[in-house]
């Protein structure tokens, strides 16, 4: 009797081992309060604006690498469509630009981003992030997530405004000193996904993170698919492109910044047509 409870118990163990996963493709979607992110007080300005801003993005993953990228939107709907014309406003958020790679063993990440027309690779180290890991549980997506919860610094009031009339340019950029604010993170990571990795530079818990909320719903990312597979040529280290430290290419946005250049969230607004 003591072998068979052995046995089943061996049995039992193997079962939810082979259970986890610890590869595949999540599909996340992106969604930004716009208003509440750019902390707009201008009421024209805030009437032309769609309040949230929505994205869709895809984690690649394996136990020990991520790569985290931009779904692109050439076939996304127009905000705007409908709307009769007169001043229409274009976004660029912080997150999407190129892929971003990271190799927990190693401890390092990879942004990809074009600058100036040149595409540089930025080299940062991955570092521990002290999160909180709470009993409380919720399924999403079928899969059992915990809550883990930290607070991080954000930056606020780098905002770039610029005017198109035809082919006309006009940059009224109000870029103010950067301040800082404090804010709460939430995620949801799934217990049988072994991984560390999560959207943008969110990670090192558990599991794969499914669902994060920074900031009280300001940015919310929420798995929308997770496929158990993911092609491992998709997993290599980024090449082509200059090796820029994080420190440098921060150094080198700030002089633009400074020079008149592009820096932080941007809004375009486009008179006429």
């Amino acid at each position: 009797m003591k072998k068979i409870i052995i046995v089943l118990l061996s049995l039992s163990i193997c079962f939810a081992i082979n259970a986890q996963q610890k590869a595949g493709t999540i599909t996340y979607e992106r969604k930004v309060n716009m208003r509440k992110t750019l902390k707009i007080q201008d009421e024209q300005m805030m009437a032309m604006m769609p309040e949230f801003r929505i994205s869709q993005h895809l984690l690649l993953f394996s136990d020990s690498i991520s790569v985290f990228r931009l779904v692109p939107e050439d076939e996304a709907p127009d905000p705007f469509a409908g709307s009769g014309g007169g001043a229409r406003m274009m976004f660029r958020v912080g997150g999407d630009g190129g892929d971003l790679f990271k190799n927990f063993a190693q401890e390092k990440s990879i942004q990809v981003t074009e600058l100036g027309g040149k595409n540089f690779l930025i080299t940062d180290t991955i570092k521990q992030q002290p999160w909180k890991l709470s009993e409380e549980t919720k399924t999403i997506l079928g899969y059992t997530c915990h809550k883990a919860t930290r607070k991080i610094t954000q930056p606020i009031g780098m905002i770039r405004i610029s005017t198109t009339n035809g082919s006309t340019t006009k940059d009224t950029s109000s870029v103010e000193k950067p301040k800082t604010k404090e804010v709460e993170v939430v995620a949801w990571f799934a217990d049988n996904i072994i991984s560390p990795a999560g959207p943008e530079s969110y990670g090192l818990l558990p599991g794969v993170i499914l669902q994060i909320d920074v900031d009280n719903g300001a940015t919310l990312f929420t798995a929308l698919e997770i496929k158990k597979s993911v092609d491992p040529k998709e997993l290599k280290e980024p090449k082509k492109g200059k090796i820029i430290s994080r420190q440098d290419f921060n150094k080198m946005m700030t002089d633009m910044m400074s020079g008149g250049g592009g820096f932080g969230n941007t809004i375009r607004i486009t008179s006429g047509g």
